[in-house]
């Protein structure tokens, strides 16, 4: 899974990009994000296929994978869902140390001539639950019943993804994809605590990383700290996907102990993607002229109109709840000294699954 992850941690990266410029907080889920533009593209062919294969970041990534394996027949779409159905295999196991979900859902037109193979490659891919709904005769009917969906996967934390008249009787499909967890610190936390955590300071960016565990150690936050009070700027600018798989490899992290301050903050946000996604190169998708989604349907015409994205986030002192859903239309222990963590000042901070290595949620804490 590490090109898997290399490609996750590009597009968390390039779509953060995007979304800085503001001096707001900034949280979303990449994974969810993805998982519905890979469904997409399930459906794409020709330059919109291959433009949407270069915002999921793959087109790098599966041409190191197909140069590995020239002597099997593997086809490149077919690694990159592959990939998809491992990760949503791996994000469902069940575990009792944390709740975490990742779900999928496609809604038809009733009646449109889908093509079978399209159906049948997001059943097997992305385990998606796939339905038919009158969108032509009861298009605010069919919104309900698709948010209330997303609704239930995120345990009630994401309402109304397509708020009120955004679907309409011209609406031929809606792919969405839903993740959710709620995990507890392996340490809770307590303010006179202390607790051993991982920790390592870089000193060309001037940044220190902490990683904090949650129960069952399969998924940990990071938290990105500038060593000065005003240093996340220089640091969004420097960082790259390279830089942060390097610094939060096990190998380069150690164990020390930690005064470890982190403020309680709730974030919800919301994101029309598709500007974002025109600037990375999804371009054709959206134009009604050049968009070909004829693997899905042999009807032409089809174009996405809607990306949406959702999310939430909560942590305190008993440990994390998050859950978002994107909707497409079409210390050193033997020195004395103690090191201080305090996160007293704008920070970014994710959230990854450690077996794939995936970044399930990323976010800047400007205000808490």
């Amino acid at each position: 899974m590490h090109l898997f992850a290399e490609a996750t941690t590009k597009f968390t990266l390039e779509l953060y990009r995007q979304l800085r410029e503001s001096d707001n907080n900034i949280f979303y889920s990449p994974i969810s994000m993805m998982t519905a533009l890979a469904m997409l593209q399930l459906g794409a062919k020709g330059n919109t296929e291959q433009q949407i294969e270069k915002v999921l970041q793959f087109n790098e990534t599966t041409k190191k994978t197909t140069e590995k394996s020239a002597h099997c027949h593997v086809s490149d779409e077919g690694n990159v869902h592959e990939q998809f159905q491992k990760l949503m295999t791996q994000l469902n196991k069940s575990s009792d140390a944390y709740d975490l979900k990742a779900a999928n859902s496609i809604y038809g037109a009733k009646d449109f001539p889908f093509l079978q193979t399209f159906l049948e490659d997001i059943k097997e891919y992305y385990q998606a639950n796939v339905e038919s709904l009158d969108f032509e005769h009861a298009a605010e009917e069919s919104e309900k019943k698709i948010n209330s969906w997303v609704e239930s996967q995120t345990n009630g934390k994401i309402k109304d993804l397509f708020p009120s008249g955004s679907l309409s009787s011209s609406t031929i499909l809606v792919l969405v994809n839903a993740v959710y967890f709620k995990g507890q610190w392996n340490h809770k936390f307590d303010k006179k605590h202390t607790t051993e955590e991982k920790f390592w300071l870089n000193k060309d960016v001037k940044a220190k990383i902490v990683e904090i565990p949650y129960k069952g150690k399969e998924l940990s936050m990071f938290v990105l700290l500038p060593v000065e009070i005003d240093g996340l700027k220089k640091i969004e600018e420097q960082l790259t996907a390279d830089k942060l798989l390097e610094w939060t490899r096990a190998e380069n992290m150690y164990m020390t102990e930690l005064h470890l301050c982190l403020p309680r903050f709730k974030v919800e946000e919301k994101y029309d993607l598709p500007v974002p996604l025109e600037h990375m190169g999804m371009v054709d998708a959206f134009d009604p002229q050049k968009a070909d989604f004829s693997g899905m349907s042999s009807t032409q015409g089809l174009v996405v109109s809607r990306v949406l994205h959702k999310s939430f986030v909560e942590v305190n002192e008993e440990g994390t709840e998050a859950a978002a859903a994107t909707g497409v239309e079409i210390g050193l222990t033997s020195a004395p000294i103690q090191e201080d963590f305090c996160c007293d000042h704008p920070f970014l901070f994710f959230i990854k699954h450690s077996k794939t290595n995936s970044i399930l949620f990323f976010g800047r804490m400007s205000s808490p």
